[in-house]
């Protein structure tokens, strides 16, 4: 990897020596979480960003050679190379213009130029191209035999070689690509009979846009059409353009020769080039759709990941129902499950039995908080639990992919005596207290917070997903003591294997009292403590640094700094006084540097500080059902998913509505994520409702413009009632057809 150093360098625009370390550390086993936090002094402090993109170009960067290599020994063994064709190899940048050098050589089907060939009819191309004033048919009749019998065939053979010719021409190539990357554009229209069958892409029956400018989600919308078997999709630039360019290259005469030429021109376009561009450009835009739309979803998984934990507190979590009830659990402040009972809090009848067993439980059990799934009977659920008016918080909880952790193997083996509906209130519960030691149990495709994720390139999406979910658990730090299995299988140079014999010998030892115990669990060596050792919390442990993000291979060196200072470990740590008496540049060494030191007198101040936010209680409008909502209401809401064409906002009524990206702000964006994150707080104002297709599209501005006119605090009013806004009519703007289609995809998906 490190004879792609400078290459990587200069794409990334840092420097030479930065990539070398990285790629030498990657090479040797580090993970990316712990070269950024523990390797600053050799990277120059880069970040997990630029390490990840020095990986991925190093991968690309193999991709790239590996193809050279297998390209050049096909030539090769063909007898086909030559020193200008090896110099043409070696001068290449792209894997683009290693496989347009390669067409003449690639082993095909037989084409029909090289049928045309074994005719004898190569001189007669040759003759064409030349365009010399010549009387082609008596030309051509030259070549008659017994397979070629008559002037027509001679010529079409020709013909065909001369389109064969054109369409490997890397001139031409590149010429079209470029005309198609600027005037080309993505076509779509819908299938004969198929107008009611695939009414969810209505806006794509008759569409056109360039390919240039398109944006991610309309190119997966296109292609989910066409893949589902309801468009007709075409990626064309002007035809008469790209003619007119290749007739330039090739036609320098006007005589008979020539207009054999310009129909071999339009035969190669049509038959070759123009299929060929079309498939290229369309696996070009999925590729680009996809990165972008596993981008979006990474971002709103790492922001969900990191959302605001509730922290060890014991908790009542209800998983709400109807029919079969709602079912409650008890757990305490390390989420081990304590008891469980069923309730009915949506029959008159059986509502006082209800009661008595929430207040006998929160008695009982010394209950701090509510956790209450937000899906079916979430809000009516909610409503039941004030009412009792405990005093005690209530929180309602985001109950994506409960039910597939409930019926996973991980769940199964974390209480095989329990069912479904008991795990799924276990997972509600437990996701209020710390939402990533719970979430990381779930396929991150089963969250619902991401963008297309059913469309996109699986291996890409979940090799992305794993790095975020990596990162996330690492930035947060693991208590070693209290960490499941699947958090730990995360933590930087564990795994599941280790992950499972860790766990196996704290049960054997009963805790863990230091770091350094590590060492005793089977198979983890001293690589895998001094990837892992530094991600690890062990609380109130024998060494305090132990409770930190000090790595122990830096333990001497804060022992030294307290000592200078005259006070033990204990007394140092947290003491700000203390440590602005540090003078970094003296403890600078050839193995530890400042970067280094400073992150450790950083550590020193609030060791182990979670950097995750504090949890905000939140309180609905009054409004439980899609029929309660009108348009011209100004009601809170959550922010659930951030797309590129927009937010999905939860107010309260089970289908979160739809923030237009034209709906978000008064100043122009092409981003929500540009003023906008997961589980952010606002006010939105209901703009259309379609009860039938349960779809709501809110707008954030108006709310705002709405706010400042009435001054309307941002929290709803003590009665819990959303705030109307002025009268006035209902709009349908055009600016809200992708979000029609999004709410289609939603919830098909």
């Amino acid at each position: 990897m490190i004879e792609f150093a400078g290459l990587i360098a200069d794409a990334l625009n840092i420097r030479t020596k930065q990539v070398e370390v990285v790629l030498a550390l990657l090479a040797g086993g580090a993970t990316i979480p712990f070269i950024a936090r523990y390797r600053k002094d050799q990277t120059g402090a880069l970040d997990e960003v630029m390490i990840q993109r020095i990986q991925d170009e190093s991968k690309t960067r193999i991709a790239f050679a590996e193809r050279k290599a297998a390209i050049e020994k096909s030539i090769l063994e063909q007898g086909k190379m030559t020193d200008g064709l090896q110099q043409r190899l070696n001068n290449a940048l792209t894997q683009v213009e290693l496989e347009d050098i390669y067409i003449p050589y690639k082993p095909k089907r037989k084409t029909k130029a090289q049928s045309a060939r074994e005719k004898g009819l190569e001189p007669l191309a040759i003759l064409l191209l030349e365009q010399k004033a010549i009387r082609i048919r008596e030309t051509a009749a030259a070549f008659l035999n017994e397979e070629v019998t008559s002037i027509e065939d001679a010529l079409q053979g020709a013909r065909d070689i001369i389109a064969e010719r054109v369409n490997e021409d890397e001139t031409v190539r590149s010429r079209m690509r470029k005309l198609f990357q600027e005037t080309g554009r993505m076509e779509s229209k819908v299938l004969a009979g198929k107008e009611t069958e695939a009414e969810k892409f209505k806006d794509y029956f008759n569409f056109s846009e360039k390919v240039s400018t398109i944006p991610s989600h309309r190119i997966l919308a296109v292609l989910r059409g066409f893949m589902e078997g309801f468009l007709r999709m075409e990626i064309v630039p002007l035809e008469d353009e790209a003619l007119a360019q290749i007739e330039k290259q090739f036609i320098h005469g006007s005589g008979e020769s020539s207009d054999e030429i310009k129909k071999a021109i339009k035969d190669s376009y049509r038959r070759l080039l123009q299929p060929a561009m079309e498939s290229e450009f369309r696996m070009l835009l999925k590729n680009k759709a996809d990165e972008e739309a596993i981008n979006v979803f990474a971002e709103n998984l790492r922001q969900l990941l990191l959302s605001s934990p509730l922290g060890s507190k014991r908790i009542l979590a209800i998983d709400p129902g109807y029919r079969t009830g709602c079912k409650v659990v008890c757990l305490d402040e390390q989420g081990i499950l304590q008891k469980t009972d069923l309730i009915f809090v949506h029959e008159a009848v059986r509502s006082a039995e209800a009661e008595q067993k929430i207040r006998s439980l929160t008695k009982q059990f010394k209950t701090e908080a509510f956790a209450i799934g937000d899906g079916t009977a979430g809000r009516q659920t909610e409503q039941f639990i004030k009412n009792l008016n405990l005093g005690l918080p209530i929180f309602m909880v985001n109950e994506d992919g409960a039910s597939v952790y409930s019926a996973s193997e991980a769940a199964r083996e974390e209480f095989p005596n329990e069912d479904i509906t008991v795990r799924g209130s276990i997972s509600i519960g437990r996701r209020l207290m710390d939402p990533l030691a719970e979430l990381v149990k779930i396929d991150p495709k089963s969250i619902g917070v991401g963008q297309y994720q059913h469309d996109v390139n699986p291996f890409r999406l979940k090799e992305r997903l794993d790095q975020t979910v990596v990162s996330c658990v690492n930035a947060v730090g693991v208590n070693l003591n209290t960490a499941g299995k699947h958090l730990l299988s995360y933590v930087s140079g564990i795994g599941e294997t280790l992950a499972e014999n860790i766990i196996k010998h704290r049960q054997k030892i009963g805790k863990f009292s230091n770091r350094k115990q590590l060492l005793e669990v089977p198979r983890l060596g001293e690589k895998a403590f001094e990837q892992c050792a530094g991600f690890l919390r062990i609380r109130q442990g024998e060494n305090p640094l132990d409770e930190s993000a000090v790595h122990p291979e830096a333990y001497g060196l804060v022992e030294k700094i307290a000592s200078e200072l005259n006070v033990d470990l204990r007394s140092l740590i947290g003491k700000e006084e203390l440590i602005k008496k540090v003078d970094s540049k003296k403890y600078v060494s050839d193995k530890i540097g400042e970067h280094t030191i400073l992150d450790i007198l950083h550590e020193l101040r609030k060791p182990g500080l979670d950097p995750r936010t504090e949890l905000e209680p939140f309180e609905f409008a009054n409004i439980y059902n899609l029929e309660d909502v009108k348009v011209g209401m100004v009601v809170p809401g959550i922010v659930t998913n951030i797309t590129r064409f927009g937010a999905f906002v939860d107010i309260g009524v089970k289908q979160d509505g739809l923030v237009h990206v034209s709906e978000i702000s008064n100043r122009f964006i092409t981003d929500p994520s540009e003023v906008l994150k997961l589980n952010d707080k606002l006010l939105v104002k209901v703009m259309e409702v379609d009860p039938v297709r349960k779809r709501i599209a809110l707008s954030i501005k108006q709310a705002e413009e709405n706010k400042a006119k009435t001054k309307i605090n941002s929290s709803p009013s003590p009665k819990g009632q959303p705030t109307p806004a002025p009268k006035e009519k209902k709009q349908t703007s055009a600016s809200m057809k992708d979000a029609l289609l999004a709410l289609k995809m939603k919830f098909k998906s």
